[in-house]
């Protein structure tokens, strides 16, 4: 559908044409950019990743994203042979590459590597982990509010696909999106085990009814650096948050939504299922939130 948003909807940008992407300890160009048809990431998206945002030359919570990198790398018993040090400076040599200073995003994704034999198992992976770094000129761009709609795929069990990990793995949340798509959508909007409101199929959720900040308990979400900072804002700034169970009734009588994700921090909701929530903009609790996570970029780099 043509008239569809997203919520990594960027402006288009003619110097990501010719952009260096990091392969394995090499910096080349993005037509030299590839990795083998045996790669685990490839075959089975057995693999990890994780996503970061550049300001004034910095990343905003470097830290807390490569933590997440690493505790990911621990859940699926990756070795990224690699320490922290050494992935923060392929991580700068990348964007120093491209002369990069603001309005980037990075893309960190490493798989188990490539596999012997195209199977399954991963001791078929002997050769090392892939590790592939992109990082693009983004600046988000949203000409309006997204549309949701709810779907049936649910987020992964703790016992199954745990939706806290960065997988490769993604193709639940894909089908979520294809579903929303199909109803006429910009995305999906998904539930847990027990019907309460969780995520969409890309970011965190959040609704405001009269002037108090809800989203869910965060039991089957996914583990966002962004949905974490705005409810530490929310505290910091006396709006009242609650991290809690709510069903889709509740949702549907907010007075505003919004999404958070690294990519476009917060990201205003207008209907979810055909329904108007509020004005079907960004309202004005939103706004202060936003206006407080800009404030926190900016001390966060400068």
């Amino acid at each position: 559908m043509t008239n569809n948003v997203t919520t990594h909807q960027a402006n288009e940008d003619a110097r990501n044409d010719n952009i260096l992407i990091y392969v394995n300890g090499n910096i080349v160009p993005k037509s030299q950019a590839v990795v083998s048809v045996y790669d685990s990431g490839f075959m089975l998206g057995d693999g990890i990743w994780e996503g970061l945002r550049l300001y004034n030359g910095k990343w905003a919570f470097l830290n807390e994203h490569i933590d997440r990198l690493f505790e990911a790398s621990l859940a699926i018993d990756l070795d990224i042979m690699m320490n922290r040090d050494q992935v923060i400076q392929a991580l700068e040599d990348t964007r120093a590459a491209n002369n990069m200073t603001t309005d980037a995003h990075a893309r960190l994704m490493i798989t188990r590597g490539v596999k012997k034999r195209p199977f399954q198992h991963p001791s078929l992976s002997q050769s090392g982990p892939t590790f592939v770094i992109i990082v693009e000129h983004s600046k988000p761009k949203l000409p309006r509010p997204i549309n949701l709609a709810t779907v049936p795929h649910m987020r992964g069990l703790p016992m199954t696909q745990d939706p806290k990990l960065n997988s490769h793995s993604k193709l639940n949340c894909i089908l979520a999106c294809i579903a929303a798509e199909k109803s006429g959508a910009d995305e999906a909007l998904m539930l847990d085990i027990n019907g309460f409101v969780n995520t969409t199929n890309a970011c965190n959720f959040f609704i405001v009814r009269k002037g108090v900040v809800w989203t869910s308990t965060g039991d089957y979400c996914m583990n966002g650096i962004t949905r974490q900072k705005v409810i530490d804002l929310c505290r910091e700034d006396g709006i009242p948050v609650f991290e809690r169970n709510y069903s889709l009734v509740d949702t549907y009588g907010a007075d505003e939504a919004f999404l958070t994700g690294t990519f476009g921090a917060q990201t205003p909701v207008g209907s979810i299922d055909g329904r108007l929530i509020g004005k079907g903009e960004l309202g004005p609790v939103a706004t202060r939130i936003r206006m407080l996570y800009k404030s926190l970029i900016i001390k966060e780099t400068k």
